[in-house]
């Protein structure tokens, strides 16, 4: 850990993330720079092969949950493992979902 005058520079240290859609992309890439400044961080998505993969990537301080964020009761699984785990949740980062370009033809 990066210290200055007994001081943390880690701008997350010690906080709790929960990232949906961590497992690629945009979601991956905030996954890992959270972990990097010192954020303990949920990743959340419907693969386990993904998150698999999210985790060998971060390496440190990930915990994955699967999950749909489109149902309640996995939404409510969700938290309920934060709160077991960490105790808390600071930052919530939604960024699971899918999207389509459209064209003009």
């Amino acid at each position: 850990m990066n210290k200055l005058i007994g001081h943390s520079t880690l701008r997350l240290d010690g906080k709790v993330a929960v990232i949906t859609g961590g497992t690629s992309g945009i979601g991956l890439a905030t996954a890992q720079r959270f972990v990097d400044e010192g954020a303990h961080v949920f990743i959340v998505a419907r693969r386990q092969e993904g998150l698999d993969e999210a985790v060998a990537t971060i390496g440190k301080n990930v915990t994955p949950v699967q999950a749909d964020v489109t149902k309640t009761n996995d939404l409510d699984r969700v938290y309920q493992t934060v709160k077991q785990i960490r105790g808390h949740l600071d930052v919530v980062v939604a960024d699971a979902g899918r999207g389509a370009f459209l064209t003009n033809h």
